[in-house]
């Protein structure tokens, strides 16, 4: 078999008639090519079958059009459908990723990571992995050493670095709000674990809109469990116990939710007449639990595409000579779904118009 050579871009510029650097600018889109010059050359390319190297067009642009990512717990819904998410969108802006998982949530060396990063080369970095414990103590260390862009998700909003989260905090406070507007006035919350950020900002949304519309907050009306739905069972088997007097719960995630679904049928708790049911995150399945969950559903695909439309729009600031560009905090709000686990039939401005109550949106990322 006879090796075809390569074409290369001397080749071109000679065939065409053209400078290197003019082959150059019209491989990279540039305007000062006149427009015949720009078609002969590319005539060229395309008869040549000339492919110019990534390698030297990330050398010469300053830029190799690639971002980092870190993410944890990939095994898990909600970090897989955020990567989703990025991979979708990078692909959509022309960047290739490099991925590192950490090996645990709470993973603090990240040193080593982020030098093989800067190694690499990659115009930013995306650290997707979610705020848990003290697995944030580095940036006021490290991050003075890293001088590429980086976007953070899933963590407590800092006005010296770009963030982007769900709302976790608005969503808790209207899905509670949502019950107190059914009637319900002793409604308990079954927490995720509260070392997670997100955890916490679920439970402050609970305990502020039950404060403000004047309702009972104390100790005994929330528990904890870890994410899982046997978690939720055991949490939601501790709260009964210790406030008998609740009439709704808002549990801190759908899986959790599951748990408490059950144990309320065992236990003949009819949800929602005895017992007004709530979860959050908006999972696929949650529509098919018995009855179906009402729930707060967060788009975690969009997260991502999200992050990496602000990452891109801030390498590109920095190539245009724009320099540091000031950190901005994005929250994406998240929807409340309204089934039949709060109210069995839903009516609108007291018509006899029922609302669909079991409608998601066609595309439902989940979470944990």
């Amino acid at each position: 078999m006879v090796n075809k050579k390569k074409a290369t871009i001397y080749e071109v510029a000679k065939e065409a008639g053209v400078s290197r650097q003019t082959v150059s600018r019209v491989i990279n889109g540039r305007p000062d090519v006149a427009p015949e010059t720009r078609k002969r050359v590319k005539e060229v390319i395309e008869r040549l079958g000339y492919r110019p190297s990534a390698i030297a067009r990330s050398l010469s642009q300053r830029r190799s059009n690639t971002f980092g990512v870190v993410t944890a717990g990939l095994r898990y819904i909600g970090p897989s459908r955020t990567l989703s998410g990025i991979t979708e969108q990078s692909e959509e802006l022309g960047y290739g990723l490099l991925l590192k998982e950490l090996s645990s949530f709470s993973a603090n060396n990240v040193q080593p990571l982020l030098q093989w990063f800067l190694a690499h080369q990659v115009d930013g970095i995306i650290w997707a992995a979610p705020e848990i414990g003290e697995n944030r103590s580095w940036l006021d260390t490290v991050l003075n050493e890293v001088h590429i862009p980086i976007i953070f998700l899933t963590m407590e909003q800092r006005k010296d670095m770009s963030v982007v989260a769900i709302d976790n905090y608005s969503g808790a406070k209207e899905i509670t709000k949502h019950l107190i507007g059914l009637g319900r006035k002793h409604i308990g919350h079954v927490a995720g674990p509260l070392d997670w950020w997100e955890a916490r900002q679920r439970k402050k949304g609970w305990m502020d809109a039950l404060s403000e519309n004047d309702l009972e907050c104390t100790d005994q009306m929330c528990t904890e469990g870890n994410w899982s739905s046997k978690s939720g069972k055991s949490a939601f088997q501790e709260l009964y116990e210790k406030y008998p007097d609740m009439d709704a719960v808002f549990v801190g995630n759908d899986q959790m939710a599951c748990g408490v679904l059950q144990t309320a049928f065992e236990e003949d708790i009819k949800v929602p007449q005895d017992l007004a049911v709530a979860g959050f995150d908006g999972i696929a399945e949650s529509e098919f639990f018995s009855p179906a969950l009402t729930t707060i559903f967060q788009n975690q695909h969009d997260l991502g595409c999200t992050a990496v439309q602000e990452l891109a729009t801030l390498v590109e600031n920095r190539l245009e000579g724009e320099g540091e560009t000031k950190p901005r905090q994005v929250l994406l709000k998240p929807e409340l779904l309204v089934r039949n686990s709060t109210q069995v039939s839903i009516y609108k401005g007291g018509e006899a118009d029922k609302k669909d109550v079991n409608t998601l949106p066609a595309e439902m990322p989940a979470n944990k």
